[in-house]
């Protein structure tokens, strides 16, 4: 499991779940078949991959240089009423009131302590209408108890969502819209569109690193034709090689890109700033749930990422700075483009003397083995960030 060139294939055993209280995609019909293998994620059943034999290499490849469509579990909840802008600006770490209308905002929820509760994509539909796009986890109670004597409303709007991704995805949505896609349709930027026929709120955005958007079904004034929109996107990317992908690939990408996973890669006793994200704590807004907690906080960063040549990260490997461990990796895969080990890694405390950043240490395989290993920043490719920010020129 170990070897070199151990892609992103978790080796977890498989079982058979049932339905029952648990969200199955109204698009599953479309994929589905008797090897395809479901995880699960924000209560909702996803396809880590579609067969017993199936490799993710080539579909990376599609993903990087021309276009993929992934069925993702990822679950929006609306914020509506003439207060869902004061509820949010409570609870996020962000300045919501002066969002403007269609702009997309990543936002982070904290406890009271300065712990990171939840994170996710923010976006502004309406003047009084918000959708927050949330990781795995419960977060709607929370916004229902700080909602109280406010006038909004907390509810769940059963939006399934599909996002296109690579570089190819833009002239996919061009196609599906019937043309006329704005140069000002840009990275973290969201409207509505009307394709194949439905009105439907869309947003640059992603979880790849690549340019992509993401399409929110049960967004616009009717219910979604699940199996219409889906055969429309698909005639409309046909051209362009538009094609489906299991969780596989994109599980590569999202590393590669430096992309966290809330509970998993920002562990729960990670405030911002130790996860990396404290530029995403803005103390220049009011009160906001952890405010007090972070504004004494330890600012040292404890998670950071890790290039391996000799071996591929993996989530539970252990760090070590001679015989004494310092850490461990929260996730791990090997990158085709660099052709290299990468992970993030998780360090138990901040560096006696110095930064971790730019540090030599020793990964430690399944069998024990010592592999030498660099902390880098993240992301590991683009590291600019400028891929998903091309503008559309037709």
């Amino acid at each position: 499991m170990q070897s070199k060139k151990h892609f992103y294939i978790e080796a977890f055993d498989t079982i058979k779940l049932s339905a029952y209280r648990y969200g199955q995609s109204p698009f599953a019909h479309k994929y589905n078949t008797t090897e395809t293998v479901n995880g699960m994620y924000c209560n909702r059943f996803y396809p880590l991959k579609i067969s017993d034999n199936e490799d993710p290499i080539p579909q990376y490849w599609k993903l990087r240089e021309g276009v993929l469509l992934y069925d993702v579990p990822e679950k929006p909840l609306e914020i509506i009423g003439p207060d869902a802008a004061v509820l949010l600006d409570k609870v996020l770490t962000c300045r919501v009131a002066t969002m403007k209308v269609g702009r997309a905002r990543y936002g982070i929820a904290c406890n009271d302590d300065g712990t990171v509760l939840m994170d996710g994509v923010l976006m502004r539909l309406a003047q009084d209408r918000f959708w927050y796009v949330k990781a795995n986890g419960e977060f709607m109670s929370w916004l229902k108890a700080h909602a109280i004597g406010l006038d909004v409303e907390v509810r769940d709007p059963n939006s399934r969502v599909l996002q296109i991704q690579g570089p190819k995805s833009l002239d996919v949505l061009n196609a599906a819209i019937g043309g006329g896609l704005s140069a000002d349709f840009k990275y973290f930027q969201a409207g509505w569109f009307v394709i194949g026929g439905q009105k439907l709120w869309v947003s640059r955005t992603g979880w790849t690193g690549e340019a992509g958007i993401e399409i929110y079904c049960n967004s616009g004034p009717e219910p979604t034709d699940h199996d219409a929109l889906w055969d429309h996107l698909f005639a409309c990317g046909e051209p362009f090689g538009l094609a489906f992908s299991s969780a596989s690939s994109m599980g590569i990408r999202r590393i590669e890109s430096g992309i966290l996973d809330n509970g998993s890669d920002i562990e729960p006793d990670l405030t911002p700033f130790g996860a990396g994200l404290g530029q995403f704590v803005n103390f220049k807004k009011e009160a906001f749930v952890g405010r007090a907690a972070l504004e004494t906080a330890d600012r040292s960063q404890l998670l950071f990422g890790l290039t391996c040549a000799g071996a591929t990260p993996s989530a539970g490997l252990k760090v070590f700075v001679g015989d004494t461990e310092v850490g461990h990796l929260t996730i791990g895969t090997w990158s085709p483009t660099l052709d290299i080990g990468v992970g993030y890694v998780r360090f138990d405390a901040p560096m006696k003397s110095g930064d971790w950043l730019g540090q030599t240490v020793l990964l430690q395989d399944e069998t024990g083995k010592m592999h030498e290993a660099a902390v880098d920043t993240l992301p590991f490719v683009d590291k600019e960030k400028q891929i998903p920010r091309v503008v559309w020129s037709g």
